[in-house]
């Protein structure tokens, strides 16, 4: 998922269903070593820029007694093929990373079993996709347009706020977005032109196209590289990110240096549902609890860069002056995502890449 710390989630091959299993408690283990005595394990599989504080995750494990290895997939769309897959013989217990850009795929495929948590209806039921519970929200992550403010203005030309500046002539040369085949941001930003365009989302590409805008695999690449803003020091003031992103550009007075264009936001929700099958459904399930938990949603913003879906959980500082939630982001239906998701890249690589 979205963070900085940990790149981009870009697309890559599925790990073998032998990769190794990375403790949470603070070990490496193989997949073939048992828990301590004592303990219970669940494997938790997911996307690779999961991460969790190892005090909130040693709490949970020797309150509960049960420790929780994961195993990191790649991103969303690698996570969500491996399950499909390995449905008649889960790879894990439980799953978290699949969002909105695939949750209808995983469903369709009857990929989880239903639960129903009692921490679901403190802010997690805001994203529900449907009513049988077998999917439930634990993080938010926005993905917009991020701006280096200092640099447009030596650059002499405004601040863009919405979709339509993006393609006006004095935004020459200045974009660059990530491939939506290979790259968890660059589909929802290409999902949130299709959201806010309809169908003249075609008519909008051609026209950034016509502006010069540079495409590239990946988030690493076009916000560490390419954008101004970022440490890389890149020659384009304008990039496809998150709108968390300006709390991980503050000058030393704590100001942010750039700034989410929260205009141009799609919603993108991650999601966590205990697998069907699982060898260890009901430890699964007080795992699940745990991942909606006040304790550890109060940890998502700093360690994965992404919004709490939890209610009443503080921000940290930075985020409240850098990166607020943006209020009316671009949505789509997950199943007409589903439905499309293929068509609608394949007509973009045409139209962008032909």
């Amino acid at each position: 998922m979205p963070a900085q710390g940990g790149g981009d989630v870009l697309l890559r091959r599925v790990f073998a269903a032998t990769v190794l299993v990375v403790s949470l408690a603070g070990c490496t283990l193989s997949s073939g070593e048992e828990p301590e005595d004592g303990e219970r394990r669940v494997v938790l599989v997911t996307h690779d820029s999961f991460a969790m504080s190892e005090e909130v995750l040693d709490a949970f494990r020797e309150r509960s007694g049960i420790r929780i290895d994961v195993r990191k997939l790649g991103d969303a769309g690698a996570l969500t093929n491996q399950l499909v897959l390995t449905k008649d013989n889960p790879v894990g217990d439980l799953a978290f990373g699949v969002d909105t850009t695939f949750a209808s795929r995983a469903l369709d495929e009857d990929v989880f079993s239903p639960y129903e948590s009692p921490e679901a209806d403190q802010g997690p039921q805001r994203y529900a996709i449907d009513d049988t519970n077998r999917l439930t929200a634990v993080d938010v992550g926005d993905v917009c347009v991020n701006i280096d403010p200092a640099a447009l203005t030596a650059k002499g030309v405004p601040e863009p706020t919405t979709y339509a500046d993006l393609t006006k002539a004095e935004y020459q040369d200045m974009l660059v977005v990530e491939d939506p085949a290979t790259s968890s941001p660059g589909l929802a930003f290409l999902l949130g032109t299709i959201a806010e365009l309809g169908d003249g989302w075609r008519e909008y590409w051609m026209a950034l196209k016509g502006r010069g805008v540079q495409v590239v695999s990946g988030w690493e690449e076009a916000y560490t590289q390419e954008f101004s803003g970022s440490s890389g020091k890149g020659p384009r003031p304008i990039v496809v990110s998150y709108a968390s992103s300006p709390s991980a550009e503050l000058a030393e007075d704590g100001t942010p240096r750039t700034k989410a264009v929260l205009g141009t936001c799609f919603r993108q929700v991650e999601y966590a549902g205990v697998l069907q099958g699982a060898a260890e459904e009901q430890d699964a399930r007080k795992v699940l609890d745990f991942l909606l938990s006040a304790e550890f949603q109060a940890q998502v913003p700093e360690q994965m860069y992404v919004y709490p879906a939890r209610e009443g959980v503080d921000l940290p500082e930075a985020w409240e002056k850098a990166a607020p939630l943006p209020d009316a982001p671009a949505e789509l239906d997950p199943a007409e995502i589903s439905r499309n998701r293929e068509r609608w890249i394949d007509e973009w690589r045409a139209l962008v890449q032909g």
